[in-house]
């Protein structure tokens, strides 16, 4: 990845001044900064701003310039166009390591969980099989749509890990876009913007409820749920949930439950 730092610090400092938020560039530049620093690019230029997204942070060459409560994110601004923009806030989104954990027994087909080929289907699976987009939101929700890769108006292609459709007791029905982040990719709020685009151009009748999953271990999943609040994204909610053997929940964590939410 030295070879990215490289490309990346270099498109950034030969337009970076002091009091700029804003640089804009163009993905054929990933290539010609490459060419220049004497490096062979990837075949496939978009990786680079896809690690920088969602892999990893921006070079500390970068990160330095940025002013306290700040940080550096990569948006995408249209097709093949992006942007490094200034943001308030934190980066990614990490765990709360202090939150309770509510045991769900596994539903998940023993032959899927021995068949999925990455973290990411594996969290996918045991998010749709164990039901958990319910019981994170309470409504009943169905699952769309898996990858979907769209374009969105002002941002470019976009693509999501998963899209869920529900409806409450009221008859109100949702738009649920998913982000599953499994192994070491970290959750980046520009994803979540995408997310929240893509319900507002693609689904405006229906209310969107942004959601994100990630294992904290192997078989705990933390669960957030986004929205926005004064032009920045926010999380709403987060709760953790152990999949476990149904003989696992005792009598007593079923009190604990009741006791919990009576």
């Amino acid at each position: 990845m030295a070879k990215y730092d490289d490309i990346m610090s270099t498109i950034f400092h030969e337009k970076y001044a002091d009091g700029v938020t804003e640089i804009y560039f163009e993905r054929d530049e990933l290539a010609s900064k490459a060419h220049q620093l004497g490096v062979e690019p990837p075949k496939n230029l978009g990786d680079i701003v896809y690690t920088y997204k969602y892999r990893k942070r921006l070079p500390e060459d970068i990160v330095d310039t940025a002013p306290a409560g700040f940080y550096w994110r990569i948006k995408n601004v249209g097709i093949a166009q992006y942007e490094f923009v200034l943001t308030p806030g934190s980066e990614f989104v990490e765990p709360d390591t202090m939150l309770a954990t509510t045991k769900i027994p596994d539903g998940t087909p023993s032959i899927v969980k021995r068949y999925s080929i990455s973290d990411e289907q594996a969290l996918l699976a045991i998010v749709r099989y164990n039901r958990l987009i319910d019981i994170f939101l309470g409504i009943t929700c169905y699952s769309l749509q898996n990858h979907l890769r769209t374009t969105v108006q002002g941002i470019g292609q976009i693509e999501t890990d998963e899209i869920y459709v529900g409806i409450d007791k009221a008859g109100r029905q949702f738009i649920i876009p998913v982000q599953a982040k499994g192994g070491t990719d970290k959750l980046g709020i520009s994803q979540i913007e995408q997310d929240l685009a893509l319900c507002a151009e693609k689904y405006p009748e229906l209310i969107c409820k942004s959601i994100a999953c990630q294992f904290v271990a192997q078989d705990i999943v933390a669960m957030f749920e986004f929205s926005i609040e004064d032009d920045r994204i926010v999380k709403e909610n987060e709760r953790h949930y152990k999949i476990v053997e149904a003989s696992e929940i005792t009598a007593e964590d079923l009190e604990n439950y009741h006791t919990l939410h009576s």
